[in-house]
């Protein structure tokens, strides 16, 4: 009578889940609305969404392949796929444990029996002894602790999957600034080299008139001065080239030698010239994966509150088994060879309330640390798109500002060349105009290598890229670990 009074009291409780139900907060699920971008009201932005394929927009079908090619081959992606797919074989082997589940055995022994245990009055001789069996198991989950431990498994696997999209959102940004660099590097260097080539120029001016009496040794010392000191900007130039080529061609899944080609020569760096779709705050910070991983890893920890508040209470569950004991193969078949078992078929387990209470309080506290950590990541996401909608829309005004310095500075050289030539102006004035061209246009290329480096981090900022990747390609594990034949 007990008995059926606990196995009903069981189903009862059955129906109960120890632990707080996760309620996601309300910015992650987009019922509240997240705090307005205000640089983007700044006319470089537009507030139509964000396209998928971000960098698309620049219709660039160099940097299409190449982003394309790292979001398939790039080490990280591979590592962040497998550790989804392992949190995914970790949600299956929870979801298993609320099935039945059954344990064979099969154990022959040559062994001694007891006398005493069997009531002989002598022991009896040695045999062998052949014994197989077949348990089944059954755990009631009476506090929800198996429940809980599949919500906060689902979790990970969402918040694993996040960190996936993260990922791709980091390589596609790194990708895309590579390119750029390549290019930027090159233009500098292009620009560098026209400078070069104009204080060659004229240095072989001055030193023919420097033949012809005009000018004095003075003046062909400081063009060359000049030409020289352009000159030593190459080397840096082409080292940060180069240093941008082997990251790209490492981004890509490839050894640093093998470069993309079609880069090498690139000298425009890639750069939007109409203003940025960003839409607004609620969109962005329900498409940035790091705010997704960071909800799906409070979920979790709020789940894990209720598999620890489960200690609490008793666990319920129902074994059986069926087998034979016979003492030679030939009496396997008979049927008193044959045993079973129910039982028991309610087992209580009464943990340490003391120490399971401090588990709750363990589990508790570190939820509150991933809602902290959640509240965080928000802030965080809002600051650094705040603060990359700024820089962009800062390096355009500077950028405007420099290009009108380098129209003014070659309109100097070039009055200062006439007059130098109707012999009124002097060569110092001409060496100063060509010096400040020279850094003018330098100046401008770094300028244009900001803006573009601006937009690549607003775009990464923003959290888009990883939607409609290109399936990662897998990894061979046939290289560490052969399979033996």
């Amino acid at each position: 009578m007990k008995a059926r009074l606990s196995l009903a009291a069981a189903l009862l409780l059955a129906g109960c889940t120890a632990g707080p139900d996760y309620q996601p907060p309300a910015v992650a699920t987009g019922t509240a609305v997240a705090p307005d971008l205000i640089e983007a009201h700044d006319p470089a932005f537009d507030r139509t969404p964000l396209p998928a394929g971000w960098w698309r927009l620049y219709g660039n079908p160099t940097l299409d392949g190449l982003i394309d090619k790292a979001l398939r081959r790039n080490p990280d992606v591979k590592s962040a796929l497998a550790s989804l797919e392992e949190a995914q074989a970790s949600l299956r082997e929870s979801q298993r444990q609320r099935t039945p589940s059954t344990d064979l055995s099969v154990n022959p022994a040559y062994s001694q029996a007891s006398a005493d245990a069997n009531g002989l009055p002598k022991e009896p001789p040695p045999a062998f002894i052949f014994s197989a069996s077949e348990m089944l198991s059954y755990d009631f989950d009476v506090a929800g602790r198996l429940r809980r431990s599949i919500e906060a498994a689902r979790a990970q696997v969402g918040a694993r999957a996040a960190a996936l999209d993260q990922s791709r959102v980091t390589i596609a940004a790194e990708t895309a600034n590579a390119y750029s660099t390549i290019c930027a590097t090159g233009l500098r260097i292009a620009v560098t080299r026209q400078s070069v080539a104009t204080a060659d120029a004229n240095l072989k001016v001055t030193q023919r008139y420097f033949a012809a009496g005009i000018t004095g040794a003075n003046d062909v010392v400081r063009a060359r001065t000049q030409k020289e000191q352009t000159a030593s900007m190459l080397p840096n130039l082409i080292a940060q080239n180069r240093a941008a080529l082997f990251m790209l061609a490492t981004l890509t899944g490839d050894p640093p030698e093998q470069i993309p080609a079609g880069v090498e020569g690139c000298d425009a760096p890639p750069v939007l010239r109409r203003p940025i779709p960003v839409g607004n705050g609620t969109e962005m910070l329900r498409r940035r994966p790091d705010v997704r991983e960071a909800e799906r890893k409070l979920a979790a920890s709020v789940a894990q509150i209720g598999v620890s508040a489960a200690q609490l209470y008793p666990n319920i569950s129902l074994g059986a088994s069926i087998g034979e004991v016979a003492k030679g193969v030939s009496d396997i078949p008979r049927y008193r060879a044959f045993k079973w078992s129910i039982g028991p078929l309610i087992s209580w387990s009464f943990p340490n309330s003391s120490v399971a209470r401090a588990q709750v309080d363990q589990s508790s506290a570190a939820a509150r640390g991933a809602l902290a950590q959640f509240d965080g990541t928000v802030l965080t996401a809002l600051r650094q798109t705040e603060t990359a909608l700024n820089n962009y829309a800062r390096a355009l005004d500077t950028e405007r500002q420099l290009r009108a310095a380098r129209d003014d500075a070659a309109l100097a050289l070039r009055n200062s060349q006439k007059l130098y030539r109707g012999g009124v102006g002097s060569f110092l004035d001409v060496l100063d105009a060509q010096r400040t061209l020279a850094q003018a246009n330098d100046s401008l290329a770094q300028a244009t290598t900001q803006v573009a480096q601006d937009q690549i981090t607003l775009f990464q900022s923003l959290g888009g890229g990883w939607q409609d990747a290109p399936a990662v390609e897998p990894v061979d594990l046939r290289r560490v670990a052969p399979v033996k034949p």
